[in-house]
């Protein structure tokens, strides 16, 4: 029996049962691999043929006799998933969908203020854009912050908290944000189109650029994104992160 192996789109063998089950045995080959051989019609996890075990016992399988002109079979190909890029197009989009889902935490303060404190905080805030000194600035943002009441801070913090942790869980388990998922984009690992971790897919793409584009707007966004406009279609945070984003996979 001819065996065949593919892990990370990468394909190996053929091994004989007796090399697999060693391979098993050594965790050379993990359970999530792919296997094929005569008789299947389509690749399987070793864990589904084995049931979970780590011996591989075909059932009605017998050794045959070793003969030094044993045909070759071929393995038919591994299915390739696509990894197409994204479109800077496309990224642009799913960036404006996912600040778009922002904008309830900046009206959450009117629900708390009645009708006079809403013309003061709107007088606030065109002063504010008027200042001609930081000084001036910093004393309507006082004022500003005098204004709106602690619970409708609270309420903005815990809105704030609740969409990043539904961002994380979501880049973590699927590589997509809101705003990637309805733009049908995904982000993986730049190398083997794997899914990324935590740190690299949310932390160091997403919490960390926010905070650098909130401190030098407009600058670092215009940095990031023209690094985007390479071949390769990788931003600033893509190389930190080593990922890039493609078309979802099928």
């Amino acid at each position: 029996m001819q065996i065949y192996l593919a892990r990370n789109n990468q394909q190996a063998g053929p091994y004989s049962l007796e090399q697999l089950n060693q391979m098993l045995a050594s965790q050379q080959v993990l359970l999530t691999d792919l296997a094929w051989h005569q008789g299947l019609t389509e690749w399987k996890t070793l864990g589904e043929l084995t049931q979970g075990h780590m011996t591989y016992q075909p059932q009605g399988y017998i050794a045959p006799q070793v003969s030094a002109f044993e045909p070759k079979v071929d393995a038919p190909t591994a299915v390739q998933p696509s990894t197409e890029l994204a479109s800077i197009g496309q990224r642009a989009l799913a960036k404006i969908l996912d600040l778009v889902l922002w904008l309830p935490a900046i009206a959450i303060p009117s629900f708390f203020l009645s009708a006079e404190q809403l013309e003061q905080l709107s007088a606030l805030q065109q002063k504010m854009q008027q200042a001609t000194t930081s000084t001036q600035a910093q004393d309507l943002q006082n004022q500003l912050w005098t204004l709106v009441p602690p619970e409708a801070w609270q309420v903005m913090g815990i809105y704030i908290v609740l969409m990043l942790i539904i961002q994380a869980l979501m880049i973590t388990k699927t590589g997509q944000s809101l705003g990637k998922r309805l733009c049908k984009i995904q982000i993986v690992d730049q190398d083997n189109h794997e899914k990324v971790s935590l740190w690299r897919g949310f932390t160091l793409r997403t919490f960390l650029f926010v905070f650098l584009n909130l401190m030098f707007f407009p600058f670092i966004t215009l940095v990031d994104y023209a690094f985007g406009l390479s071949q390769k279609r990788q931003t600033l945070h893509d190389k930190l992160a080593k990922t890039k984003v493609i078309k979802k996979l099928k």
